[in-house]
């Protein structure tokens, strides 16, 4: 995998990046259920984390609405930047305070 191996900055296929295996790990739920409470197979879901499967407009409302946030928060056509750097405004990790490497 490239882009150190963080699925979110993977393309794939589709062209999208998106936040999907994380928000499903932060909330602690599998495919399964994720596609259960989107009425899909939860193999889209696969397909979708790795970039293979761009979603439908009604797929990606559906994804919004179920986790609460915004589509541009879940789906990208450009890579993610990583959340500590989004929030904190930390770029590397040489300019983090906690890192004592």
């Amino acid at each position: 995998m490239s882009n150190n191996g963080n699925p979110s900055n993977q393309a794939g296929e589709s062209g999208l990046y998106n936040r999907i295996s994380v928000l499903r790990a932060e909330r602690g739920i599998t495919r399964q259920q994720l596609a259960d409470a989107l009425h899909i197979n939860y193999q889209t879901i696969g397909f979708l984390e790795r970039g293979d499967y761009g979603p439908s407009l009604k797929l990606a409302f559906g994804l919004s609405e179920f986790f609460s946030l915004p589509i541009e928060a879940i789906f990208s056509t450009r890579p993610f930047q990583p959340l500590s750097q989004q929030v904190y405004g930390r770029r590397t990790p040489e300019d983090d305070p906690f890192n004592h490497q």
